[in-house]
């Protein structure tokens, strides 16, 4: 009990800090400076920036690209990225206007809330995205092994050739969110547009959302089907409210934030407690996952530059993530294994 009860005090202390700091973030300053403003006016109207002129970026009287859309006449494997004129010129200007502010000895801004990331083949923020196609690979690998585990390696009850183990179903859904949320995390990285960014903030919700049920009705071992539907039935509607409405009402980046903060510490400390109160064998493992956890939560309040214009505090919380979901898989499967071992004793 004593250290469920530091685990408790120690996310008391991160929750409040946390919501400290969310209060204290500043507003994109970038897009407010005086002389990117007058950079990018005038990128839209000559296509240039310093001595670099792009190629057919012309726009009309109403700020739209004559002719065709600015995307299409670059390369092939540039085109799905659609990078328009407009883009293009907030883009290079950034990069100019960083560079002055190296000069004059200033830190680096946001521009339009986000930090000022060089492209590499086109991809807004390249170690970000390598990162979560590793994330999205963890989570492939780590779902494998566990249906390799259930179906070939662990005994199945004879009469049905179903698994013994009650929570399989829910895992395997889990899996499954966990790889769709990761892929879009890859693709909102690679470009960031209206669309990409409601996939991810959407598949994201839903992770959470889901991964606070398997939480409640595995560390309260509800088994019973009933039981489960009217767990899961008032955090599903709240999950797909939240959801309809960050699509179709406002993409509110704030509110956003704190519905994942909250389910997410609400599942942490389920998870503490259960692996304070349980003999379960593998709950060491637990532990390290939970207090890890919360501590790489801080890279998402502690943000800073992107070091040499690539590596910022994001992308260091999705480095961190790689190991954990390892182990998380690795807990999974020792529960898998544990509980089986306990219902065929009990058969017997």
């Amino acid at each position: 009990m004593m250290g469920a009860d530091r685990v408790f005090m120690a996310l008391v202390v991160f929750v409040a800090a946390f919501f400290c700091l969310v209060g204290s973030i500043d507003a994109s300053a970038g897009d407010a400076d005086l002389h990117y403003r007058t950079c990018v006016e005038h990128c839209e109207k000559t296509g240039c920036v310093g001595d670099s002129c792009f190629r057919n970026c012309k726009l009309s009287s109403d700020g739209v690209t004559a002719d065709r859309p600015w995307y299409m006449q670059e390369p092939l494997y540039l085109q799905w990225k659609q990078w328009d004129c407009r883009s293009d010129c907030r883009y290079h200007c950034m990069l100019e206007r960083e560079k002055e502010r190296e000069r004059l000895g200033q830190r680096p801004v946001k521009y339009h809330g986000k930090w000022p990331f060089k492209r590499v083949f086109g991809i807004q923020e390249p170690v970000s995205v390598a990162l979560s196609v590793l994330n999205l690979a963890m989570q492939f690998h780590g779902w494998l092994s566990f249906f390799v585990l259930l179906y070939y390696k662990l005994p199945l009850r004879p009469q049905t050739r179903k698994t013994y183990y009650e929570f399989t179903g829910l895992w395997h859904i889990y899996g499954l969110l966990s790889m769709n949320s990761w892929f879009w995390s890859a693709v909102f990285h690679s470009r960031d547009v209206d669309l990409t960014e409601k996939l991810d903030y959407s598949s994201a919700v839903a992770l959470l959302g889901y991964s606070l049920i398997v939480a409640i009705l595995r560390t309260f071992n509800v088994r019973d089907e009933a039981s489960r539907v009217m767990v899961s039935a008032p955090l599903i509607a709240f999950v797909t409210t939240h959801i309809l409405y960050l699509n179709f009402y406002q993409l509110d980046y704030g509110l956003n934030m704190k519905v994942c903060i909250v389910m997410g510490l609400a599942q942490l400390l389920l998870w503490a407690f259960w692996a304070g109160l349980t003999h379960h064998p593998s709950r060491f493992k637990l532990w390290v996952v939970v207090l890890a956890g919360g501590l790489a939560m801080l890279l998402e309040i502690y943000d800073f530059p992107p070091y040499e214009g690539y590596v910022d505090a994001h992308a260091l919380w999705h480095a961190t993530t790689i190991p954990l979901t390892y182990l998380w898989w690795s807990f999974i499967k020792d529960d898998a294994d544990f509980r089986t071992s306990s219902l065929i004793k009990k058969a017997k």
